[in-house]
């Protein structure tokens, strides 16, 4: 019984779609592929499977990794996000392809972590990658179709959260905070690890003043009045030029008409290190987690051999669908337009009917084998179609 349930089971942190659930996330992934599609954007499929040493730099934590031993002993792994692989292809297939490119994708992905509502150890994303643009222009472009992507997806109830590495790049740079401390400054703020922050900016040699004024940093929060404020800082240049990048990529997000979804958020970092400017998330009520997150990337590709800025971001579908569940969104079931039944003489009648409602883009179901009419109609009702039509 034992060898049964483990062959029954799916692997930790995975899980079946059935088909309710498969044609959710499908209804999902097409309405984002066209709407990718409709901004610029094309779609591109890269391998599942990487060689190690493409990901394993970019991550925190090389053991977050499915590792694989390929052909020859090389050491692969299963992909835990999508923009280094769309970088390391951009850099060898793309690499004189006319710039700025726009690329899309729908993949999934893989990380070894505790599982939790809305997280997995396989899952699925959407998103796009704007490769080429230093512009704040790209950057405003990228919060923008985000936002639109998840109004399109049904959810209404969310708060794009953007900051800037730069900013607090600068801040640290300032006070001159060593390298070791600034990691570990940085990850207790990605963990929102607020009291183990507080010691460490407690350790550091600074006058009481400007440790109150790092304590500050993770809850520097607020709309064009924050803009103003972060000016009155000591700032250094690289932390003036952050603020002003924020405030003319915020201008260009009012042309889009979406300012109403962003917030500022100096405490907003994100959990990959290749980030250099730019960085967002997007919360909905009642998630303790980010439906989608990006941001400014420029260095990534440099590590390629094909040095070229870039901005992007991705949509994780489990957490979207999740968040439209619980704010009582509903995607429309798929139409199960007509079955047919048929008396056994009557099959070949059956058959071409069935044939010609396909072509005309309907969905149709012929019985497996003949039937009276009130078995096919009990057929119709339990397989959920709308209509029934019967030969015989």
């Amino acid at each position: 019984m034992k060898s049964e349930k483990l062959i029954l089971e799916t692997p930790y942190g995975t899980r079946d779609l059935l088909p309710g659930d498969a044609a959710e996330m499908r209804h999902m992934e097409d309405m984002l592929s066209r709407l990718f599609c409709t901004w610029g954007y094309d779609e591109v499929i890269t391998p599942t499977i990487e060689h190690l040493e493409t990901l394993a730099p970019r991550i925190p934590e090389e053991n977050s990794l499915f590792m694989l031993l390929g052909n020859k002993n090389k050491l692969l792994a299963l992909r835990n996000e999508m923009t280094t692989p769309i970088a390391r292809l951009v850099s060898s297939r793309l690499k004189d392809a006319p710039v700025p490119l726009k690329l899309s994708y729908l993949g999934n992905v893989f990380r070894v972590e505790q599982t939790q509502m809305g997280r997995q150890c396989e899952f699925h994303q959407a998103g796009v990658e704007l490769m080429g643009s230093d512009t704040p222009g790209s950057d405003a472009e990228i919060i923008s179709l985000a936002i639109e992507s998840v109004l399109t997806c049904g959810i209404k109830d969310f708060q794009i959260h953007m900051g800037q590495v730069d900013f607090l790049d600068g801040m640290l740079a300032y006070y001159e905070v060593e390298d070791e401390q600034c990691k570990e400054f940085k990850s207790a703020i990605e963990r929102h690890d607020i009291v183990f922050m507080n010691q460490l900016i407690d350790a550091f040699p600074l006058s009481l003043e400007d440790r109150e004024t790092l304590k500050m940093l993770p809850v520097l929060n607020g709309r064009d009045d924050l803009l103003k404020r972060l000016y009155d800082l000591p700032l250094n240049p690289q932390s003036r030029s952050a603020v002003d990048n924020l405030a003319e990529i915020y201008t260009l997000i009012k042309s889009y008409g979406y300012e109403e979804y962003v917030l500022f958020d100096l405490g907003t970092i994100r959990d990959f290190n290749y980030y250099t400017g730019m960085v967002f998330e997007g919360y909905s009520i009642g998630l303790g987690f980010p439906l989608c997150g990006g941001g400014r990337y420029d260095h990534l590709l440099t590590e390629y051999g094909h040095p070229m800025p870039a901005t992007g971001f991705a949509l994780g579908m489990e957490r979207i669908l999740l968040a439209l569940a619980r704010q009582g969104g509903q995607i429309p079931p798929a139409s199960k337009n007509v079955y047919i039944g048929y008396a056994d003489a009557s099959v070949d009648e059956a058959i071409h009917r069935a044939m010609k409602l396909r072509r005309e883009g309907k969905t149709a179901e012929i019985g497996m084998q003949g039937q009276s009419r009130e078995e096919a109609e009990q057929s119709r009702e339990t397989r959920g179609y709308e209509q029934l039509e019967y030969f015989g």
